[in-house]
């Protein structure tokens, strides 16, 4: 199958266009780019057929069944609905829009389509955090009471443009990084959050947009969530520690792209290091996204999935900005 990457980003040369190339059969064939001379370098580098800053041409060709969209926020909402209207099978990267209501209307109009719509939600697909839901599911913590996530980083300086400095395309920590928060707990649970607080400050990288943002989650179960995200800690490094009845896990470097690091497990007064698989994290959601397109199956994150973090990340932003405890708004879903 022929894919088209409409933006030629630094997600894509990183991991996506190797997990596509990855599945059988499969070749990312075109990429658009609004920059002509950054799409044609881009195609030139990474072996791909041809290059455009037409959606419309690269959606006219008949040979591309599906498309990766990783542009800026705010543009996911008319490129993803073109390319449903075209019948293209979509990997749509989170957010999936900057409000609730494109996000529900890609989802159904993908569902009308009858093609398949996934979020690049890419943490549900790490060993390290299939290994804390297995922990979980078996018990092996007891009744889980809360979760703690540190997602606070210090922001490479190649990613310092519209995520610190552009509100009106959806930047700030809240829609780049509670995002995977959200979808990771609600992957871990099964349970949609339902009420938040948060505080943000915008603390010395974010002009006009939140740079730093703490926040409290209440699930319909009574567990409560307490995430710190952010660009300006440079030395803490990721944690996700679960903590229940009769457990702990403590897991370390494990907020990330990459399949790495470190899961332990506290009871009592023992700690056991749980070992858990390094595959590729990119690799198999393409896997499953392909299993849905080939086999009926479902993808890692579906539309769904998209839609609900994002409910989550804009309850967190409207309680940061009103200091107010907000319900989470899911839309019709």
């Amino acid at each position: 199958m022929k894919w088209g990457l409409i933006g030629a980003s630094n997600i894509a040369k990183q991991f996506m266009i190797n997990a596509i190339n990855s599945q059988q059969g499969n070749k990312v064939a075109a990429v658009l780019s609004g920059d002509e001379t950054r799409g044609r370098a881009f195609a030139d580098d990474y072996g791909i057929e041809w290059a455009t800053t037409d959606i419309d041409e690269l959606l006219e060709d008949q040979t591309i069944e599906a498309v990766y969209i990783s542009t800026t926020n705010e543009k996911h909402y008319p490129q993803a609905m073109k390319a449903i209207a075209a019948g293209k099978h979509v990997m749509c990267e989170k957010p999936l829009a900057i409000n609730i209501e494109h996000a529900c209307e890609m989802v159904s109009a993908a569902a009308s389509a009858n093609v398949v719509f996934a979020t690049n939600h890419h943490l549900r697909n790490a060993g390290s955090h299939l290994k804390i839901k297995e922990l979980i599911d078996q018990g092996r913590v007891g009744d889980v009471q809360a979760i703690r996530i540190g997602h606070a980083v210090y922001l490479p300086s190649n990613l310092h443009s519209w995520r610190i400095n552009n509100p009106q395309v959806g930047g700030g920590s809240i829609l780049d990084q509670v995002v995977h928060d959200a979808d990771t707990v609600r992957f871990h649970l099964q349970e949609d959050p339902q009420e938040v607080v948060a505080i943000e400050r915008s603390e010395s990288l974010g002009k006009d947009v939140e740079d730093s943002v703490m926040s409290v989650w209440q699930m319909p179960s009574g567990i409560l969530v307490h995430t710190h995200a952010g660009y300006t800690v440079r030395h803490a490094g990721t944690s996700y520690e679960v903590h229940g009845t009769e457990g702990s896990i403590f897991a370390r470097g494990v907020m990330t792209q990459q399949p790495v690091g470190e899961i332990h497990l506290r009871r009592e007064n023992q700690t056991e290091v749980q070992e858990f698989s390094n595959h590729d994290l990119y690799i198999r959601s393409m896997r499953l996204f392909m299993d849905a397109v080939n086999n009926g199956g479902s993808p890692a994150a579906t539309g769904v999935d998209g839609i609900k973090s994002l409910a989550v990340a804009l309850a967190v932003k409207e309680a940061a900005t009103t200091g107010h405890r907000v319900k989470v708004n899911y839309g019709e879903t």
